[in-house]
C-alpha cells in the first residue's frame, strides 16, 4: 500500500522534482507509477523519441466508455534569472500560501488529483476516472498529442476532459490557439556603398514583419465588439530577430520568430498561406532579380489549437454543475485543452490557483485553493459513482 498524502504533502513532493522543460521528467513519472502501483493501479508510459521524457495515463474504475480525464502537465518553466526568496524546488508555506516552482502552474492540480486516488478507488465508480500527465507543455504542448492518441487507442473512450490549469476553480470554456514560426531570410552580401549590388536580408525581414504587424492592425480594426477575448482578435507578433555581420555589409542572413495567437476557429493554415503568398509575390521576386542565391523559408516550430466553446457540451454541463459557476470565462493563453478537443473529446479548463502566479519568482498557490479543488473532486467522484 502506498503512503497516503494530503494534497499539500503531494504538492510538496511533486515540487521537489526539478522538471524544468529542458530536463527529464522521468523521476517524477517513476514516482507516480510507484505511487499508483501501491494502490493496485496500472499506468501506461508514453515516452518521447529520446527516451528522456514521458507522459503517463492511468484509469481508475470500470473499463467502460464514459467518465472523465483529469489532465495536467508535469513540466515547469525555468527559474534562471529570477529572484527567488528560497530554493524553488523545496516548497515552503507562509501565511496560507505554498511556494515553489509549479505550485500554481500546474502541479497543484496534479497533486490534488493524486492525493485523491485512495478515495477514487474506494468509491463505487460507475464511470471511470482517467489521470493524464504530459511533458513539454510549456515549450509547445509536444507531449499531449501522443498521450491522447495512446489513451484513445488503448481505450476505453472517456466522455469529457478537465484540464487543471490555474483558473481559481472557475470554468474556462475557450482559449486562443498559438502557432509559432521561424522565418529565415538569405540575402546577398555587398559593400553598403554599393547597395544596388546586394540584397539585405534584414530589409527583407523588415518588410515581412511590417506585413504581419499590418495584419494585426487590420484584425483590430475589424474585431467583433461582442468577442469575449482580450484582445478580441487574432494577433501576429514577432518576438525574436537576429541577423547581419557589420554596418557596412548588406546582411546575408536574418531570422525572426513569430507567434500567431489565433481566435478559436481561426485557421493557422489560412494565415500561413497568406503570409507565404506575400513572400512569393511581393518580396522574393525583387531579391531574386539581384541574386539567384536569395531565399526565404518558413518553418513551423509549434502549434497548439484553440479551445472552442461547445454548445451544451458534456464537459461544460458537468463542471458547471460541480462548481456552480455559470459565468462565461475565456482566456488568451493556450492549454492542452484544444488538443483533447481536436480528438473529439468535450473539454473545459478548471483548476486551482491563479494564472497571475504562473512563471513568476516565488510562485505560490493559496492552500485554500487546494482545499477547493479537493472538494470539487469529491463532488466529481460522487457524480461518477
Amino acid at each position: 500500500m502506498s503512503t497516503r498524502y494530503t494534497p499539500r504533502e503531494m504538492l510538496e513532493k511533486l515540487i521537489s522534482f526539478n522538471t524544468v522543460s529542458d530536463r527529464s521528467n522521468l523521476d517524477l513519472i517513476a514516482f507516480v507509477e510507484d505511487y499508483l502501483s501501491g494502490y493496485g493501479i496500472a499506468s501506461v508510459r508514453v515516452p518521447d523519441e529520446t527516451g528522456t521524457k514521458a507522459s503517463l495515463h492511468a484509469r481508475i474504475g470500470p473499463a467502460r466508455d464514459g467518465g472523465v480525464v483529469l489532465s495536467g502537465h508535469t513540466d515547469v518553466v525555468p527559474v534562471a534569472g529570477q529572484n527567488w526568496s528560497r530554493d524553488p524546488f523545496s516548497a515552503w508555506v507562509l501565511e496560507g500560501k505554498l511556494y515553489g516552482r509549479g505550485s500554481a502552474d500546474m502541479k497543484g492540480f496534479a497533486a490534488t488529483v493524486l492525493a485523491k486516488v485512495p478515495d477514487f478507488i474506494a468509491a463505487d465508480l460507475g464511470r471511470p476516472i482517467h489521470i493524464a500527465l504530459s511533458y513539454d507543455e510549456e515549450v509547445g504542448c509536444f507531449g499531449a498529442p501522443p498521450l491522447v492518441r495512446d489513451m484513445l487507442a488503448k481505450g476505453p473512450r472517456p466522455e469529457f476532459v478537465i484540464v487543471g490549469e490555474p483558473t481559481n476553480m472557475k470554468i474556462v470554456t475557450a482559449h486562443k490557439g498559438i502557432a509559432v514560426f521561424k522565418t529565415t531570410v538569405r540575402g546577398h552580401p555587398a559593400h553598403s556603398s554599393q547597395l544596388h549590388r546586394g540584397v539585405s536580408a534584414i530589409s527583407a525581414a523588415a518588410k515581412l514583419i511590417c506585413w504581419l504587424d499590418a495584419r494585426t492592425a487590420e484584425n483590430k480594426a475589424n474585431a467583433d465588439p461582442d468577442c469575449a477575448f482580450e484582445p478580441p482578435y487574432t494577433t501576429l507578433h514577432s518576438g525574436v530577430i537576429k541577423g547581419g555581420e557589420a554596418h557596412n555589409i548588406t546582411a546575408e542572413h536574418c531570422e525572426f520568430t513569430t507567434d500567431f495567437r489565433l481566435l478559436p476557429g481561426d485557421s493557422k493554415q489560412s494565415w500561413l498561406d497568406r503570409y507565404k503568398a506575400f513572400i512569393d509575390t511581393e518580396v522574393l521576386p525583387g531579391m531574386l532579380a539581384i541574386s539567384g542565391e536569395c531565399a526565404i523559408s518558413v518553418t513551423e516550430l509549434a502549434y497548439v489549437p484553440g479551445l472552442s466553446e461547445e454548445v451544451d457540451g458534456p464537459a461544460e454541463t458537468e463542471v458547471r454543475g460541480l462548481t456552480g459557476d455559470n459565468a462565461r470565462h475565456v482566456v488568451v493563453y493556450a492549454t492542452e485543452g484544444g488538443i483533447f478537443q481536436e480528438h473529439g473529446l468535450s473539454t473545459v479548463v478548471c483548476g486551482p490557483g491563479s494564472i497571475d502566479q504562473a512563471h513568476q519568482a516565488d510562485e505560490f498557490i493559496e492552500l485554500v485553493e487546494l482545499e477547493r479543488c479537493a472538494a470539487f473532486l469529491d463532488r466529481l467522484m460522487k457524480r461518477l459513482s
